[in-house]
C-alpha cells in the first residue's frame, strides 16, 4: 500500500513534463507559443572577437570610452575602437609569443601602450611563458620589444 502511494505520483510526472501547452491564437492566427516568436524581438550582433579562449587582462583608454585593448592567453593583443562591437588583432607579426599577462595605456599619452607577456597563474598552474615587455607608441599599429625575456610572466604594468 505504501509503495503504491509512492509510485502513483511518480507515474504522473512524465505526463506533466511532456504535455504541451495549448496554442494561443493571435488576431493574425499565428501561434504565440512558437519558438520563433520568442526570438523575434532579439537583435543579434557581434560582442567580441571571433575567437575562443581566456583573457586575463584588458584596459581602456582614459577619456575615450570607445577604445579598449584586451590581452589573451594565446592570441596576443586585440583592440576595439567601437566599444566592443568589432575587434582586431594588433600584435600579429610583432610578438614572439602569444600569451599576454598585462596591458596598460600610458596616462600621459593614449598612443603609448605597454604589454607584458606571459599569462599569470590564475589557477596556480602556468599556461605558457612570455618573452618580456613590448611597447607601441602609435596606439598598437607597431610594436617594439623592450627586453626582460627571462621574466616569463608579467602580470601587471
Amino acid at each position: 500500500m505504501i509503495l503504491r502511494s509512492l509510485f502513483l505520483p511518480l507515474l504522473c510526472i512524465p505526463a506533466l513534463l511532456f504535455s504541451q501547452k495549448p496554442a494561443i491564437p493571435t488576431k493574425s492566427g499565428e501561434d504565440t507559443n512558437s519558438i520563433a516568436n520568442y526570438y523575434k524581438p532579439l537583435l543579434w550582433r557581434n560582442v567580441g572577437p571571433a575567437r575562443g579562449g581566456r583573457s586575463v587582462t584588458a584596459t581602456g583608454v582614459p577619456g575615450n570610452p570607445q577604445v579598449y585593448y584586451m590581452g589573451t592567453t594565446g592570441g596576443g593583443v586585440w583592440k576595439t575602437e567601437d566599444a566592443g562591437i568589432s575587434w582586431k588583432n594588433v600584435s600579429d607579426g610583432y610578438f614572439k609569443t602569444g600569451s599576454v599577462g598585462a596591458v596598460a595605456v600610458a596616462p600621459s599619452d593614449a598612443n603609448v601602450v605597454y604589454v607584458g607577456m606571459g599569462e599569470h597563474a590564475p589557477r596556480g598552474v602556468m599556461s605558457s611563458y612570455g618573452d618580456g615587455i613590448y611597447r607601441s607608441t602609435d596606439a598598437g599599429k607597431t610594436w617594439k620589444h623592450l627586453g626582460l625575456e627571462l621574466t616569463r610572466q608579467v602580470a601587471a604594468i
